[in-house]
C-alpha cells in the first residue's frame, strides 16, 4: 500500500510539473504558424562535409512565397547554415562532381534581351527559370544559360565538365513572328505544343563567357531587339516530342537518362511518361553528330517518377507516381524498382514491405528509403532487390528528403513528429541516425510553443477492416474525453496522416487543435501504409466506401466517450474536399464543414481534371462506360439532403479540380437556403501556391467558421 501510495503521490507531482511547463509555454498563433518554413529539398556534397538546403517561407510584403538556398559546412563547431541566394526564386540545387559549384534553376527577372520600353505584353516571359552556378565558398550567383525558353530541367556530367539541360525546342525569331502573324492571340490547344531539345553545355566556356560579358548591354539607337533563343556555346545532343523531366547522368559518365512527360504536363496518355536513355556523345565527335533519339527503355501503364542510376551504370532506380509497372493501369502504392537498361526487366525492391516508399537514395553499398507503415514513416536499407528492408532509425514520427552519396557514409535528412517541426538533421552515418546533429533551427519559435500531443486510433470497419487514423488533442488535454471534435480528411486519396509536424493552410491540425477541437485524421481505405489492397478498395467506390469507414470511425470515438457527439466538423482540401462534400449528404450530424477544391459530380470533373486517367480507373470507367456509378457517386444528385453550414474555397486557376465544381457546390447551397460562403483566389490553381496570404486568410475564416457553427471557442 505505501508503495502504491508514494507512485500515485510521484505521479501527481509528474502531472502538475508537466501543466506548469506546459502552461509557460506560448500558446501557438496563427502568425506564428504562417510563419514556419518548408525545405523542398536537401542536397550532400560529394564529400559529405556540406548541405545545401532549399528553404520556402512567405514573404508577406511582396506577397509571394521565398525559394532561397542556404548552405551548412561541417567546420568541427556546429555552425549554422548561411544562405546563400536570396532572389526567392532558386530551386532544385546540384552539386558538381568535384565539389566546386553548386548549379541551380532560378526564375530572377532579367534585363537581358530586354530594353526599358519593351512591351510588357509581349510574348517573352519575365521570369524564365535559368541555370544559376555558385561557389559554395562565396561569390554570387550567375546564370550560364538564357533564352527564351525555360530550363525543364539539367544534369552535370560525371567530370564535372559538362551541363545536359533540356528546353522546349526553340523557335527563330523569322518561325515566331511567322506564327504570330498567322495566329495572332488564338490558343491551338494541342496542336501547337512542341517537344523538348537536351542541350550540352560547355561549363568552362560558360564560366569565362560571364568573367568577360559586361553586366549590362544597351540597346544602340536603331539597333535590333537580341533575343537569343540558344545559350551561345551550347549543342543539341536530343530531340524529344514530348517534355523532358528529372535529368540524370550514369556514374561513368556515358549515358544520360530522363522520364518523359506530356508537353502540357496533363496525365492522360500513359505512355506519355517513360524513362529513355541516350549516350552521352563525345566531344570530339558531338560538333558534327545529328541530334539523337533517345531510346525508351519502360513500357508500361504507370507513372515513372525520382529516376537515379544505380552505381553499376547499368540499372535504374525509380518509384511510381501513380499507376503499375506490371499489367493494366491501377493506382499502387510508390514502391521502389529498378531497370535494366540493357533488356528492360524491372525488379521490385522489398516486395514483403507493405507500405509506400516516399522518398530514396543512393549510397555506395545500398538503398536507403524512408518509407511508411501505417502512422509512421522511418529510414530503412536494402543491399538488393530480394532484401527485406531493415529498419535503421529509432526516433518517432517521419523521415523526409534523404540525401546520400557514394563517396560519403553520411546521410542527410529531414525530421519532424507532431511535437517537433521540421528541421535538416546530418548522420556521419546510415547506422548512426539516432545520433544525427540537427543542422537548421528555422522553425525554433513553432517548437517552443504549446504544441499538441496525439496518438493513433483504430476502430472496425462494418466489413471487418482494421482502419487507423490519428486523435491530435488541443494542448494540455492530451486523452482527455467528450472533446468537440473535427474530422481532417487527407487529400490524395493516396496519402496518409501520422506522426508529423505540418503548418500550411492544407494541413493546420495543430492549430484547430490549439483552438479547442479534438482533431481525428482517418486513414479511410484509398490510404498508404497498409497495403495495396487496402489502398484498392477505394475501387470503383470513390467516395461511398472511404465515407463508411470515416463515419464508422466517427461512431467508434462517440462510443468510446472521446469525442463529443453534439460538437462534430468535417473538413477537408482536395480530395478531403470529395469526401467532406459526399459525408455532408450522408448525415445531418456535423455542425459546420469547410471543403476546398472538391468535386461534387465526376462527369465534369473527369473532362476539366488534369489528371483524367486515374479519374475512370476509380470510377471503374470513363463516364459513358460506367454511367450510373458517376451518378451514384456524386453528392450533387443528394445534395438536398444537406443541411451542414458550409465554407467553401477554391483557387481561380485550378484544373486539378476545377474551381467550377466550388460554384456548382456554392450554388446548390445556395438555392436550398444552406449556410454557406465561398472564397476564391485569384490566380491560385490547386496548391496556393502562389501568394501566402490566400492559404492564411484560407484557415483563419475556416477557424472562424468552424467557431461560429461548431460552437466552439478557441479558449474552450
Amino acid at each position: 500500500m505505501r508503495i502504491q501510495r508514494i507512485a500515485c503521490v510521484v505521479t501527481i507531482v509528474l502531472s502538475c510539473t508537466l501543466s506548469i511547463l506546459a502552461q509557460n509555454k506560448p500558446k501557438l498563433t496563427l502568425d506564428d504558424f504562417f510563419n514556419s518554413v518548408g525545405f523542398h529539398s536537401v542536397e550532400l556534397s560529394p564529400d559529405g562535409n556540406s548541405v545545401v538546403i532549399v528553404t520556402d517561407r512567405a514573404d508577406w510584403d511582396q506577397q509571394v512565397f521565398r525559394t532561397d538556398l542556404w548552405l551548412y559546412q561541417d567546420d568541427g563547431k556546429g555552425g549554422s547554415p548561411i544562405q546563400l541566394t536570396q532572389s526567392g526564386h532558386d530551386s532544385d540545387p546540384k552539386w558538381s562532381p568535384d565539389g566546386k559549384w553548386i548549379a541551380f534553376l532560378s526564375e530572377r527577372k532579367s534585363s537581358a534581351g530586354k530594353s526599358e520600353d519593351s512591351d510588357s505584353d509581349s510574348d517573352s516571359k519575365d521570369e524564365l527559370s535559368q541555370i544559376y552556378l555558385i561557389s559554395p565558398h562565396g561569390g554570387e550567383a550567375f546564370p550560364i544559360t538564357k533564352g527564351e525558353e525555360d530550363v525543364h530541367t539539367f544534369s552535370w556530367s560525371s567530370d564535372s565538365q559538362t551541363i545536359y539541360y533540356a528546353t522546349r525546342q526553340p523557335w527563330s525569331k523569322d518561325q515566331k513572328d511567322e506564327y504570330k502573324k498567322e495566329w495572332k492571340d488564338v490558343v491551338q490547344y494541342r496542336t501547337a505544343e512542341r517537344g523538348d531539345t537536351i542541350f550540352a553545355l560547355d561549363v568552362l566556356a560558360a564560366i569565362a563567357r560571364h568573367a568577360t560579358e559586361p553586366a549590362t548591354v544597351e540597346k544602340r539607337e536603331g539597333e535590333p531587339e537580341k533575343h537569343p533563343d540558344v545559350t551561345p556555346g551550347t549543342r543539341a545532343i536530343a530531340t524529344m516530342p514530348l517534355r523532358v523531366d528529372d535529368l540524370v547522368t550514369s556514374p561513368d559518365g556515358m549515358k544520360l537518362a530522363f522520364v518523359s512527360n506530356a508537353i502540357n504536363q496533363r496525365e492522360e496518355k500513359y505512355e506519355d511518361v517513360e524513362i529513355y536513355v541516350l549516350n552521352v556523345p563525345t566531344s570530339s565527335a558531338a560538333g558534327d553528330s545529328p541530334a539523337q533519339s533517345p531510346r525508351r527503355i519502360t513500357h508500361n501503364e504507370g507513372e515513372e517518377v525520382r529516376p537515379r542510376w544505380a552505381n553499376d551504370s547499368r540499372h535504374i532506380f525509380f518509384s511510381i507516381g501513380v499507376g503499375d509497372v506490371s499489367g493494366p493501369y491501377r493506382d499502387l502504392q510508390p514502391h521502389l524498382y529498378w531497370v535494366d537498361t540493357d533488356s528492360g526487366k524491372i525488379e521490385q525492391w522489398s516486395k514483403d514491405f507493405i507500405g509506400p516508399v516516399e522518398h530514396y537514395a543512393v549510397t555506395a553499398f545500398n538503398v536507403l528509403t524512408s518509407a511508411r507503415l501505417g502512422t509512421e514513416v522511418q529510414i530503412y536499407d536494402a543491399a538488393k532487390p530480394a532484401d527485406k528492408l531493415h529498419r535503421l532509425t529509432t526516433w518517432p514520427g517521419t523521415y523526409a528528403n534523404i540525401s546520400a552519396t557514394p563517396h560519403s557514409p553520411r546521410v542527410a535528412f529531414v525530421y519532424s513528429s507532431l511535437g517537433k517541426p521540421d528541421e535538416v538533421y546530418l548522420a556521419d552515418s546510415p547506422d548512426k541516425l539516432a545520433q544525427a546533429l540537427r543542422i537548421t533551427s528555422f522553425n525554433q519559435k513553432l517548437a517552443e510553443a504549446d504544441l499538441p500531443q496525439g496518438k493513433p486510433y483504430q476502430w472496425k470497419a462494418d466489413d471487418g477492416t482494421t482502419v487507423e487514423g490519428m486523435l491530435i488533442y488541443p494542448p494540455g488535454r492530451f486523452e482527455a474525453k467528450y472533446l468537440p471534435m473535427l474530422t481532417f480528411i487527407h487529400g490524395g486519396p493516396a496519402d496518409a496522416d501520422g506522426n508529423h509536424f505540418e503548418a500550411d493552410w492544407y494541413q493546420w491540425a495543430a492549430l484547430a487543435a490549439t483552438n479547442g477541437w479534438l482533431v481525428f485524421e482517418p486513414n479511410y481505405r484509398g490510404s498508404t501504409g497498409y497495403g495495396d489492397k487496402f489502398l484498392m478498395q477505394i475501387v470503383p467506390q470513390i467516395v461511398s466506401r472511404p465515407g463508411k469507414d470515416i463515419l464508422e470511425g466517427i461512431d467508434a470515438l462517440v462510443k468510446d466517450g472521446i469525442a463529443d457527439p453534439d460538437h462534430l466538423t468535417v473538413g477537408g482540401y482536395s480530395y478531403g474536399g470529395y469526401m467532406t462534400n459526399w459525408l455532408i449528404t450522408q448525415t445531418t450530424r456535423f455542425k459546420a464543414a469547410v471543403t476546398g477544391a472538391g468535386a461534387v459530380e465526376h462527369i465534369g470533373n473527369w473532362g476539366n481534371d488534369d489528371t483524367t486517367y486515374d479519374d475512370a480507373y476509380f470510377l471503374g470507367g470513363r463516364p459513358w462506360e460506367a454511367a450510373q456509378r458517376y451518378h451514384d457517386e456524386a453528392a450533387i444528385f443528394q445534395i438536398d439532403k444537406v443541411k451542414t453550414p458550409t465554407h467553401m474555397v477554391g483557387g481561380a486557376s485550378d484544373i486539378r479540380v476545377a474551381v467550377l465544381e466550388d460554384y456548382l457546390l456554392e450554388h446548390a447551397l445556395y438555392s436550398l437556403g444552406v449556410p454557406n460562403k465561398l472564397l476564391i483566389f485569384p490566380g491560385e490553381g490547386h496548391g496556393l501556391g502562389k501568394n501566402p496570404w490566400h492559404g492564411k486568410i484560407k484557415v483563419r475564416e475556416e477557424l472562424k467558421w468552424l467557431e461560429k457553427y461548431g460552437g466552439v471557442s478557441p479558449s474552450n
